[in-house]
């Protein structure tokens, strides 16, 4: 049996119980680790999940001919799974997915304007409703800034944005361009925190739609705007420029191409924040269950594959900083507020669809805890002047968010 196999050559760390179509059960492994038992409801699956394993268990698990039993829960498999692959070792299935996926990872990341926006709005056009059940209430749909582990969701992506805000070093006077702006949070707790005015840019028309109306609730129309644009269509020249959760759409054929336009974009004395999941290993692939069914187009680069067309763009660096495990912490909340809200996410659309959403926000919790993804905040300059010599300025000013944070509550 291929799975067997495959799971004698994964599992070492954790214990992993398999219960086979007729009954049987096999344990794997005998190291100390998480405990995940699972049922597979016919035999062709196995074979399935043994040629594809991170495809085919998704869809597996999405269909129902994949369950979970003995009370565990689809983390625990893919925690038991992941724990396993920490390092560069694979199996040599997934050695041959991972060499294929860069063979051909230009080919899926080619997004040209059309398809950039098809691209985006697979994800994120979907129902409004459903990224109110687990997102907080500035919808911030981008890794949140945790202080400790335990620290409420809606703190941490407030604390997000604050020290976002304090490495643009802004002025009441400044214009401030959010490439792809999302629901609108971060462009209004700009422009609240700053008195900057905010131009935001989004392939969504969901997003847009919601962002326009948000602002003009707030009160905001002559500090804050949306557009429904490719940012490669902006003509205007900005004192600031920020991307949060954006880069990871662009594909490796445009980086280029995105750094250019951000140079032409900001004005000489200007700063760039940008903020992208980045892997800490190297260069990689998209997962092929994210690439088909989550985020098609997308990829998650090495700081080596960011660096050299920023490089060519003329643009200085002049800071990296690298946010470990704060997205894993994020994941972990949409998670949970998601599983607590399943009923009214099957309502929206079935049960399929809410397993898919559970296998895409555990697996991706998984990779930042196991598989070297991190996020990574780039600050850059159109001249090394631009910013202070030290990076003090960045903690004192978001030690005066928190403290005007706490005097307002």
């Amino acid at each position: 049996m291929l799975l067997d196999f495959f799971f004698r050559r994964l599992i070492k760390r954790g214990r992993l119980t398999v219960i086979r179509a007729n009954g049987k059960r096999k344990t794997y492994g005998s190291l100390p680790g998480p405990v995940a038992t699972i049922r597979l409801h016919d035999w062709a699956v196995a074979t399935k999940i043994a040629l594809n394993p991170t495809l085919g268990s998704a869809e597996a698990y999405m269909d129902g001919r994949l369950t979970m039993e003995d009370g565990s829960e689809l983390y625990d498999l893919l925690d038991v799974a992941t724990l396993n692959l920490e390092g560069r070792w694979r199996p040599g299935i997934l050695k041959f997915h991972v060499l294929l996926g860069r063979w051909t990872r230009r080919f899926w990341q080619y997004n040209p304007i059309g398809r950039a926006k098809q691209n985006v709005a697979h994800h994120y056009d979907l129902s409004d409703d459903l990224y109110e059940l687990f997102l907080d209430g500035n919808r911030q749909y981008s890794c949140a800034y945790f202080e400790h582990p335990n620290q409420d969701l809606e703190t941490a992506q407030t604390r997000k944005m604050e020290h976002i805000t304090s490495k643009l070093l802004l002025e009441p006077s400044q214009s401030v361009l959010d490439i792809g702006s999302g629901w609108g949070g971060l462009a209004m707790h700009i422009a609240r925190s700053s008195g900057a005015s905010v131009r935001g840019l989004t392939l969504s028309e969901e997003q847009f739609k919601v962002a326009s109306q948000s602002a003009s609730d707030a009160g905001l129309d002559d500090q804050v705007s949306f557009a429904l644009q490719d940012y490669r269509h902006e003509k205007k020249l900005y004192d600031r420029i920020v991307s949060v959760g954006m880069f990871e759409h662009v594909g490796l054929k445009h980086y280029d191409e995105f750094f250019t336009k951000a140079k032409q974009l900001l004005k000489p004395n200007g700063v760039m924040l940008l903020h992208t999941i980045g892997r800490w290993d190297g260069p990689g692939s998209t997962d092929p269950f994210i690439r088909k069914y989550i985020f098609p187009g997308a990829y998650t680069p090495a700081l080596s594959e960011i660096m050299p067309p920023l490089e060519r763009s003329g643009l200085v660096v002049t800071d990296v900083e690298v946010l470990r495990l704060h997205y894993a912490e994020t994941l972990r909340a949409w998670r949970r507020r998601f599983q607590a809200r399943w009923d009214d996410a099957k309502a929206l659309y079935d049960e399929r669809f809410c397993r898919m959403w559970e296998f895409y926000l555990a697996g991706c919790e998984v990779a930042f805890r196991h598989l070297g993804l991190v996020v990574f905040q780039v600050q850059v300059a159109g001249r090394q002047e631009a910013v202070p010599l030290t990076r003090d300025y960045i903690t004192d000013s978001d030690r005066r968010s928190h403290h005007h944070g706490l005097a307002a509550e």
